[in-house]
């Protein structure tokens, strides 16, 4: 079982670690900026350190569900290896943004792309195992069985 999961329980810790790292940014960010809790503005530098690691913090349930979903039910090593394009976009991400506002953009691109990606393999996935456990057969079966009917 372990060898099943032990590459999506590798990203997830990343992903934890990560987290942990866009957190302190904002308490180091506190303490340059002489911001106390519970303000959550500043100055420009602070506001955009505090929103990255904000925005972060946003989708990193949506990150770890998906990465779950489709590494159990697709495949493990697709679901990591794109889990671990997303954290290495959203590390870019999280540093452009405390630079620039307008840094985010591309970074941001990249980690949603990837965050579909990971959505749509889900998705394939569920279907696959819904195809052979409720109705026989799998996937690759069923559309050969349509493709045969629909091309001559």
């Amino acid at each position: 079982m372990r060898d099943q999961v032990a590459l999506l329980a590798f990203v997830t810790v990343a992903a934890v670690l990560e987290q942990a790292y866009f957190s302190m940014q904002v308490i180091w960010a506190r303490r340059r900026y002489k911001i106390t809790p519970p303000n959550t503005t500043g100055p420009p530098g602070f506001d955009r350190v505090f929103r990255a690691q904000v925005n972060c913090s946003e989708y990193f349930p949506i990150f770890i569900s998906v990465l779950w979903v489709s590494g159990i039910f697709f495949h493990q090593g697709a679901a990591a290896l794109c889990g671990i394009f997303y954290l290495c976009a959203r590390y870019e991400y999280f540093h452009r943004y405390t630079e620039c506002a307008q840094g985010r953009l591309k970074p941001m691109y990249i980690s949603a792309t990837l965050l579909w990606i990971l959505i749509g393999l889900s998705l394939l996935g569920l279907l696959e195992y819904f195809l052979s456990a409720y109705v026989g057969g799998s996937m690759k079966q069923h559309l050969g069985c349509l493709l045969r009917e629909v091309c001559p």
